[in-house]
């Protein structure tokens, strides 16, 4: 939020010669966060002045349209003569009043202003916007100064548009929404600087009457437990927003769009509390606030066409929806230029409901964003006469004596706070006393008990002896996140200084370094990286249409989803059961940035519900929960099993002068899977690879991985219909392993190193081409006995001379003794065997025998 300081004081008695840094550190001290205070004076050097506007040639031939201008800035130029600017904006006339900077000045950003020939005409200056002024981010057109504003040409345009001030712009966090107002940040200052705070917020208001201002129907008193309504009769349609108003609100990043709109924007910075003006003439019948009904439809002021959900609240008339409640009004009932009779509205919203809404229509307005964060109930009337006050004082107009107040406000709930709680949490001595100031210095209630052999803490009283001093807090009304012990406590530090808390480090209890299982993901990783392989970090949110788009069978357990209670987008609300989806979705944005050979890999958690487990137990902040408390709710939290996986497209080695690359296929994710394997320290004798059907897979390339004869994952190239589905490449491959369904790494024995030279063979067997190439060797290994050292497969062949159905399996055999050298006839005998195994279990026979 963005505001000036010279608002600020006028409801709180800053020091006159209070210094920027200064004024930051008090914030700061508070847990405001100061993005920038900036002095207005200084980021405009050089003649900035009034101009009038004289004369307006439209220059045509160009792209866009361009206007010649004289421009009167007095005697600001030196010779009295008018000045000639070429600009492009289109909202000003003759007689308008402008803001001109003449050559030799700079503007924010160090943009210099000269001289020159532009579009066939010579400029000297430029007529300036809001944006380019840096008071704002209106960049539509450029400043013309309201009919009361007392400045003639060649006047110093500083003061007359707000450059003569500073500007503050902090950052708030979502717990203090009473921070996006004037109000909010005067009171902090008043609390930080220990000056007087006069609250616009206790201004008098007068109540509702028995008679309603217009007739309202409130249906659901949850997500609306107050509307206000006032009717303001007669303005006139063509009073401009005051010149003071317009610069604040340009100030603030809010666009000046007419008097009646511009005074409920207003009201919301001065006070925190969202407006909404409707003309009353475009209403037909009374106002009903419910929620929508799933698949209504309403054009909102943005002039975009919604879809509302059942959960949506709005505002509807005869005709249906004209107001999407607290995040944006509707086209139908908006004020236009024409309205003569105002009908003001201040509720107060769930903040739930308000957030959800908003993000599900992208709507994050200025009004959203205060609602979600919480909002003072109590400062609705207020808000509705401070409106109509400025309407009628700048418009006219005959305010109604009438005033709807429909309010279902449940009072706060008293907390009970421990008088020593703040001193045993921060480790810094308070006193009940200074407890008791600093909570009222909030706006709290505080009644001081005294807790006996576990009795209520009651009212006000001396503590009996022996007793501990128990506080009774009543948060204010505009304080929405003060609900625990832990946030008064919180609010006690803040205010008191945090600087007092002592830094003390905790003496770092004797580690017994990483776990086995963070030694096994860091050693996958570092094996896929070596092969060149990159790491990506996927959101683990996904869209209700990946099981489709993945192919997964209706009974696939990978289907069922949990869906987050309130997702970031409403188009990903579940979390995701495998890792596929999201990094698919990274290989597709990488091939997009012009990626052709790309292999990603992620180890991340997967989410599987459990359906009929029930709903978590509240566990409050208070105390440490119990050890059935923390049972009961894993029980309930999804199964979040780690996975690993691994997408591949394009080629894995590359063409060059040396030759030609090789694409990347089903073969190369299934060694993606067994480096995976290796790296967890795995025994390569307990590791099966069989041919599979499952999806997403293509059914003929894919493999399942085995340990110990249970499936940990699946490699190979995806389906087609999957590929298609994500505008993949074709022979895209992809694995994925199940981490913690690995064993624990056995204890390795240390490896014999025997001094003899090997023995190396190569055997080439023919089998039948649905044998696995794994079974193969295994029965290899099993012939070969105790001399063989290593088998690797080192090639696939098929032909015709080998006959339908038939392939060519060779392997590269090692044989060596720890104690001496193999005879060749040791060496052909052990190949033999191994070849006889493999014969008998498979019927191969030696390729060329």
């Amino acid at each position: 939020m963005r505001v000036s300081v010279s608002w600020l004081r006028e409801y709180v008695d800053l020091p006159a010669d209070l210094p920027a840094d200064d004024l930051e550190q008090a914030l700061v001290d508070l847990g405001i966060e100061v993005e920038s205070i900036v002095d207005l004076r200084a980021t405009v050097t050089g003649a900035l002045v009034v101009g009038e506007v004289l004369e307006i040639e439209e220059l045509t031939g160009f792209k866009k349209p361009i206007r010649f201008c004289r421009v009167d800035v007095g005697a600001a130029n030196g010779t009295g003569e008018p000045q000639e600017i070429v600009c492009g904006a289109r909202n000003f006339a003759p007689g308008d009043r402008v803001v001109v900077i003449l050559p030799g000045g700079v503007l924010p950003g160090g943009f210099a202003i000269g001289a020159r020939k532009t579009y066939g005409r010579n400029s000297h200056g430029m007529i300036c916007s809001a944006k380019e002024l840096g008071l704002g981010d209106d960049h539509s057109g450029i400043i013309v100064l309201p009919e009361d504003v007392k400045a003639l040409p060649g006047d110093d345009a500083r003061p007359v548009v707000g450059l003569d001030d500073v500007v503050v712009e902090v950052e708030i966090t979502p717990d203090r929404g009473y921070a996006l107002s004037v109000r909010g940040i005067a009171r902090e200052l008043a609390h930080a600087l220990g000056v007087p705070f006069r609250d616009p917020g206790l201004a008098p208001a007068p109540a509702g009457t028995a008679e309603p201002a217009y007739p309202v129907e409130v249906r659901d008193t949850v997500g609306c437990d107050r509307f206000v309504a006032r009717m303001v009769r007669g303005v006139d349609p063509k009073a401009s927003t005051p010149g003071w108003m317009r610069q604040r609100l340009t100030v603030a990043g809010v666009r000046s769009i007419s008097l009646a709109v511009d005074v409920t924007n207003y009201v919301m910075l001065e006070l925190g509390q969202p407006m909404h003006a409707f003309d009353a003439d475009r209403i037909s019948g009374p106002l009903v606030v419910r929620r929508a009904e799933a698949g209504e439809k309403l054009t909102t002021l943005d002039g975009v066409a919604r879809t509302l959900t059942a959960e949506d609240m709005v505002i509807c008339d005869d005709s249906g929806p004209i107001s999407l409640a607290a995040v944006m009004g509707g086209e139908t009932s908006e004020v236009l230029a024409s309205t003569t009779d105002v009908l003001f509205e201040a509720a107060h919203w769930d903040p739930v409901m308000v957030g959800r809404t908003a993000r599900r229509h992208k709507l994050f307005s200025e009004a959203a964003k205060r609602w979600e964060r919480g909002v003072d109930p109590a400062l609705a009337l207020v808000a509705v006469e401070r409106a109509v006050r400025l309407l009628t004082e700048h418009a006219g107009g005959i305010a109604g004596a009438e005033i709807l107040d429909l309010d279902h406000v449940r009072p706060r709930t008293p907390v009970v706070l421990p008088a020593d709680l703040p001193s045993r949490r921060v480790g810094v001595t308070y006193s009940p006393e200074r407890v008791v100031s600093l909570l009222e210095q909030v706006g709290c209630h505080v009644t001081r008990g005294t807790d006996r052999l576990g009795e209520d803490p009651g009212a006000a009283g001396t503590p009996a002896a022996g007793g501990a001093d128990v506080l009774t807090v009543v948060p204010p009304t505009w304080r929405p996140d003060l609900t625990d012990p832990a946030d008064l406590v919180e609010e006690v530090v803040r205010l008191d200084g945090y600087d007092r808390v002592p830094s003390v480090l905790p003496t770092a209890p004797p580690g017994r370094g990483l776990t086995w299982q963070q030694r096994r993901r860091r050693a996958v990783a570092r094996s896929l990286a070596e092969r060149g392989y990159v790491e990506v970090l996927a959101h683990p949110f996904v869209a209700g249409e990946l099981a489709d788009l993945l192919g997964l069978p209706a009974d696939d357990p990978r289907r069922p989803a949990v869906r987050v209670a309130n997702p970031l987008s409403e188009e990903e609300p579940l979390l995701r059961t495998t890792l596929l989806g999201p990094l698919l979705g990274i290989l597709k944005r990488n091939l997009g940035r012009g990626h052709r050979d790309v292999a990603l890999y992620e180890i991340g958690t997967v989410f599987h519900p459990r359906p009929g487990v029930g709903a978590p137990p509240a566990m409050g902040v208070d105390r440490r929960p119990t050890d059935a408390e923390f049972a009961a709710a894993d029980a309930v939290v999804p199964d979040q099993p780690r996975h690993v996986a691994a997408v591949l497209t394009g080629d894995v080695e590359p063409a060059g002068w040396w030759g030609a690359g090789r694409p990347a296929g089903w073969a190369d994710a299934v060694e993606a899977g067994r480096v995976v394997l290796a790296a967890a320290d795995v025994p390569a004798d307990r590791v099966e690879v069989r041919a599979a059907e499952y999806a997403p897979w293509h059914p003929g390339r894919c493999a399942e991985l085995l340990v110990d004869g249970t499936v940990v994952g699946h490699a190979g190239e995806l389906h087609p219909a999957v590929v298609a589905a994500l505008e993949l490449p074709r022979r895209t491959s992809a694995m994925e392993l199940d981490l913690d369904a690995l064993p624990p790494a056995p204890v390795a024995p240390a490896p014999t190193v025997s001094g003899f030279p090997p023995a190396l063979i190569d055997v080439a067997l023919v089998v039948d081409e649905r044998v696995p190439a794994a079974e193969v060797q295994r029965a290899l290994v099993e012939g070969a006995g105790e001399l063989l050292e290593g088998v690797r497969l080192f090639d696939v062949y098929a032909s015709e001379q080998l006959g339908a159905g038939r392939r060519s399996l060779a392997y590269k055999l090692t044989f060596r003794a720890p104690d001496r050298t193999l005879t060749v006839e040791e060496a052909v005998a052990a190949r033999d065997a191994a070849v006889a195994r493999a014969a008998e279990r498979f019927g191969a026979t030696l390729r060329g025998a």
